[in-house]
């Protein structure tokens, strides 16, 4: 059993403004001099990053779909050990998720026992606020929503009319904020833009102190305190039987990576070696190397112009060493990749086709792969469950003979062709978590090792 202080930011829907809440309550938190760590609800990789901006600690996820369900409260609990609060925020709305609400909010609040705290966009809304709050409340009694935030108020006179209808329902509220767009974080086509490109502490600043004035955190830290010791089932530490360096891809244009997921392979025993494909002239000397998602697209003109990169990426690959691209990673190992103006942009060149943007989101939710092949994640018929998110499509046939698709996908019971394979680099748009497939996490690293004792023996 473990005493973790923790609460669950939810929301009624997306766009209700509970990143900007989350990130501002770390920060104001923060500035108390607690030490906050955070999680976010499902498979995100961009609210995390302004998570760790306020907090100063990396932010971790909590997906029931990419992990197994048991395994979340030991990752809370160790996570947030020397904690003075564990804070989740939430997915969608909170009774949102995959089919049959697989890793919905509501579900993860379910698994670690934590009370929620369900904000509402109250603009162009009176006391109907709290006929939802009582519908929320109310749709699965399990669920404990302890009370309310209150977002985007108008006025004294809005807030007073909604408090008093919440406490016609005996609804707590536990902070009404004020309509300022001056607090809004930047979004682009996948959400918000991440910390990699918008450090702006000076906003996280802001946003906390305008939390610490409009949210009772003295309430929200006695409501957290209130949770109930944590059963956690002991995880055995995977021991290190391997000897590594990785290289994984980390700048402006690839940083979609889960923490916890990082954590396996330097478990395995791989030395994890930072590079930037944007802007380094050449990856480190390493065994392997991880290229995550990101947003190449709207780096693309500088990654196509580090040509010595590129090239060396692709002699790399010629030459046998492990690779795993992911998403945006996989798009930069194509060919080329035509952006959302139409312009072409010369890639790496290891796998064949194009990645095309498009205005349309080709791929978002949960899916479940089939190796076809013999891969550096596993032999054929290993199963995967990842997660897709992308505006791009290949653009271009790939002849199944000279790049043969590596995963086969069910998604919504359809099945189709997925992924690329060259030698030993792996492709595809799929995002994993690899707290959910270990063996795949010790494929991965046991290839890479080899691969570095047969370069230091001459063989490679």
């Amino acid at each position: 059993m473990k005493n973790v202080p923790r609460l669950v930011i939810a929301a009624t829907q997306s766009g209700a403004g509970k990143t900007t809440i989350v990130t501002g309550g770390l920060a104001a938190l923060r500035q108390r001099g607690m030490k906050v760590q955070s999680f976010k609800a499902g498979p995100d990789y961009i609210d995390p990053g302004y998570h760790r901006l306020a907090s100063g600690q990396p932010a971790h996820n909590l997906d029931s779909w990419l992990t197994p369900a048991e395994i979340l409260p030991e990752i809370l609990a160790t996570e947030a050990e020397n904690a003075d609060i564990a804070v989740v925020e939430g997915v969608m709305g909170l009774y949102d998720g995959g089919r049959q609400g697989i890793s919905s909010t509501a579900e993860i609040a379910k698994i670690i026992g934590a009370p929620v705290l369900l904000v509402i966009d109250a603009k162009s809304m009176g006391a109907s606020a709290a006929a939802i709050a009582k519908g929320f409340r109310d749709y699965d009694p399990v669920v404990q929503v302890a009370g309310v935030i209150l977002n985007r108020l108008g006025s004294d006179t809005h807030e007073q009319m909604i408090r008093e209808a919440m406490a016609g329902i005996g609804m707590e509220v536990f902070g009404a904020l004020r309509r300022d767009e001056s607090l809004r974080m930047p979004e682009r086509h996948l959400g918000l833009l991440p910390v990699e490109e918008n450090e702006e502490l000076e906003l996280i600043e802001r946003i906390g102190q305008a939390v610490a004035k409009q949210i009772d955190l003295d309430k929200v830290l006695a409501l957290a305190r209130s949770a109930k010791p944590l059963m956690v089932k002991s995880v055995a530490e995977v021991s290190k039987r391997y000897s590594c360096r990785i290289g994984v891809a980390r700048d402006e244009a690839f940083s979609f990576y889960y923490p916890a997921s990082i954590k396996v392979l330097e478990r395995l025993g791989a030395e994890i070696v930072p590079f930037s494909p944007l802007h380094d002239e050449e990856p480190p000397k390493v065994d392997g190397l991880f290229i995550g998602g990101g947003f190449p697209e709207m780096f693309a003109e500088k990654l196509a112009g580090n040509v010595s990169m590129r090239k060396a990426i692709k002699t790399l690959a010629q030459k046998g060493m492990p690779m795993l691209a992911e998403c945006g990673g996989y798009m930069y190992l194509m060919e080329a990749l035509q952006d959302f103006a139409g312009r072409v942009h010369e890639m790496t060149g290891v796998f064949s086709g194009r990645a095309v943007m498009t205005e349309k989101l080709q791929m978002v939710g949960y899916v479940e792969a089939e190796l076809q092949q013999d891969s550096l994640l596993g032999s054929r018929g290993t199963k995967l469950k990842g997660h897709e998110f992308h505006f791009s499509k290949e653009g271009e046939t790939i002849s199944a003979e000279a790049a043969p698709f590596v995963f086969r996908k069910l998604r919504n019971n359809s099945e189709y062709p997925a992924g690329q394979q060259v030698q030993n680099v792996l492709g595809s748009y799929l995002h994993l978590h690899f707290a959910g497939c270990p063996q795949a996490a010790e494929n991965f690293v046991r290839k890479c090792a080899a691969y570095g004792e047969e370069r230091d023996n001459g063989k490679v």
